[in-house]
């Protein structure tokens, strides 16, 4: 059985680098610059979501299929250095050769890990390789967008038009599944400020549970798994959920109701 790996990402603005751009005193702070690349990017855009290369990693979650094992976690200890905890995250890929799973990971969460990891000097061979080291990558690699090794969930089902992309949240609730808890994207900042890094490990570990029941659903669809199958594979994440002592899971299992 080939591993299958969920992963989310949450991220800030990286004010370190927002502050080398822009030539800012070192008095100003954390606050008021990212406050202020919010403001000029809604000038320019009309929201205050800041270009992928601007944004640092605070958190990454996985949820991982192998063997007869389902586990949800994030990476690193909280609060964990940027370049560490992405090297993790490839470290993994590295190792396992998993299927990668992921809500919206071409469009975002892949590019920021390239920027962010090129960076901080990450290695990643194995993820980068398209047939050089190892043929199948030819054919079938991570980076392709029409190849599986790297399955973008929504990018699929909205066949690949950005008109048709769904939100996660909604999209779950719509199977019958949890949705978010906690927070939403806009509020990772303010909750960084606040110190709650466990409250984000949480809600981006909420994330990749619900990606991995879409991802389960559509296998169903698809008739990678049987009726019976599908409904073993929810029972195992119930099971696994349910025994977990965290409060987020306690939250999340609330909303799940069997």
């Amino acid at each position: 059985m080939t591993p299958v790996l969920v992963f989310d990402i949450e991220t800030i603005p990286d004010v370190d680098g927002l502050r080398k751009l822009n030539g800012i005193a070192p008095g100003i702070s954390d606050e008021q610059v990212a406050a202020m690349a919010f403001q000029r990017r809604r000038q320019a855009t009309g929201n205050d979501f800041l270009q992928l290369h601007l944004q640092r990693v605070v958190a990454i979650s996985c949820a991982l299929r192998d063997r007869d094992t389902f586990r949800v976690w994030s990476l690193g200890e909280p609060g964990e250095a940027e370049g560490p905890l992405i090297q993790r995250f490839f470290d993994g890929i590295e190792k396992y050769t998993p299927q990668i799973v992921s809500w919206n990971g071409g469009g975002f969460d892949l590019p920021v890990l390239h920027y962010r990891g090129m960076q901080h000097g990450v290695h990643a061979a194995r993820y980068w390789d398209q047939g050089e080291d190892d043929r199948e990558f030819k054919w079938n690699s991570y980076l392709g967008r029409y190849h599986s090794r790297h399955l973008d969930l929504m990018d699929l089902l909205a066949m690949y038009q950005p008109r048709g992309a769904a939100p996660l949240d909604q999209f779950a609730q719509l199977l019958g599944f949890p949705g978010k808890i906690g927070l939403d994207g806009s509020q990772v900042w303010p909750a960084w400020q606040a110190g709650n890094i466990a409250q984000i490990r949480g809600y981006c570990e909420a994330d990749v549970a619900n990606t991995y029941l879409v991802y389960l659903r559509f296998q169903l669809m698809r008739g990678a798994l049987s009726p019976e199958t599908y409904q073993q594979e929810i029972s195992l994440v119930r099971t696994t959920l349910e025994k977990a002592p965290d409060a987020h899971w306690r939250e999340f299992m609330q909303l799940w109701p069997a």
